[in-house]
């Protein structure tokens, strides 16, 4: 089956009832944001949950959504396209569902998705995703391109979203060979010295306020760093080269987050990165739309390298359901959740669902 066009998208929509539109996810990564954001904002949700409901959302009523559609795996979203289609659904992805769903599948899907699907394509191939980014004028850490020339520390990432596992630090071909899984496709970049900041943008196609584009507007949502096992508690047990003769090695796998204010003077440089990325986006494969993170270092030199970029709601603004401190100088109580529901909504009122769905 072919990927999904716009046209048949815009199709369906054009059979929703606009008064009953739903918002629907998969229970997992930052739903509970997604479905007590899209609350705040008047909507119906629905959880699509794999195997059976999880308990927990009865611990959150203002977060549990209105129906749960119960699967046995990823795949078998696919068999409820004409389920969620009959229930005027729009779907918000986030990385659980991208990632297992994969790539193929999420293409051909013909519920109407909040964003554009195609950037998927040029974020999860680390070769588009650096020319993408760098044609934007974004400085990142340098590539290596043989293992064999590597005798600096190195940073090898596989492909796609998988909240850092596998990840691994190498500083020569013998620690390269240890950890790598040659069945994956992997890039090998520089390690880069400093602090690491998670930076949660929104675009908007449509609104006119805020930090000008030279079509719609970008906001700072939030910032936040992540708590990653086993890397951040190894120190206490000694130095990483001696652990690595008992067969400890780091590992960079995400448990948590941690909420992140920058120094005010580099707030310029943030928006002016984040505004170059999704002007550029237009050139290549038609704009960014709504959330996104450009996952950054910040160097003693008060320089960024950026290693990475998520087209689309990360698990880092789960801090900040209530509102950040970005957000609170711009509309109180504003999540990235509530803010996907607010363009929804926008959208409907302004006959533009076209601009943010595909």
């Amino acid at each position: 089956m072919a990927a999904v066009s716009k046209e048949e998208i815009m199709r369906i929509v054009e059979e929703y009832d606009k008064k009953d539109i739903r918002i629907a996810t998969v229970c997992s990564h930052s739903s509970l944001q997604i479905f007590h954001g899209a609350r705040v904002e008047g909507f119906k949700t629905i959880g699509i949950a794999i195997s059976k409901k999880p308990r927990f959302y009865d611990a959150f009523p203002l977060a549990k959504p209105d129906e749960f559609i119960i699967v046995d795996s990823y795949e078998e979203i696919m068999d409820i396209e004409d389920e969620l289609i009959e229930r005027n659904a729009i779907v918000v992805p986030h990385g659980s569902f991208v990632e297992y769903l994969g790539h193929k599948n999420f293409m051909e899907f013909r519920v109407p998705t909040f964003g554009n699907r195609r950037v998927l394509e040029w974020e999860s191939d680390r070769d588009k995703e650096r020319l993408w980014l760098e044609s934007a004028g974004i400085k990142m850490p340098r590539k290596i391109e043989s293992p064999e020339k590597i005798n600096f520390p190195v940073l090898v990432k596989y492909d796609g979203a998988k909240g850092g596992k596998g990840f691994f630090i190498a500083k020569d071909y013998a620690e390269f060979k240890i950890g790598i899984d040659y069945t994956k496709k992997y890039t090998i970049q520089e390690y880069i010295l400093g602090t690491r900041y998670y930076l949660h943008y929104f675009y908007s196609p449509i609104d006119n306020s805020g930090y000008r584009l030279s079509r719609g507007s970008l906001y700072l949502m939030g910032i936040d760093r992540r708590d990653e096992s086993n890397i951040d508690e190894m120190y206490k047990l000694g130095s990483q080269e001696e652990l690595k003769k008992y067969g400890l090695f780091p590992s960079f796998v995400v448990t948590g987050n941690v909420p992140v204010v920058i120094r005010e003077s580099l707030l310029e440089r943030v928006f002016e990165m984040g505004a170059s990325v999704v002007e550029k986006s237009f050139e290549l494969f038609g704009g960014m739309i709504g959330p996104f993170c450009l996952e950054s270092i910040v160097t003693d030199e008060l320089e960024f390298r950026v290693f990475e970029i998520s087209a689309r709601i990360v698990a880092g603004t789960n801090l900040y359901i209530g509102g950040s401190p970005y957000t609170e100088m711009i509309e109180k109580d504003m999540s990235m959740g509530r803010r996907i529901a607010r363009e929804i909504k926008n959208a409907i009122a302004l006959n533009m669902l076209d601009e943010i769905i595909s």
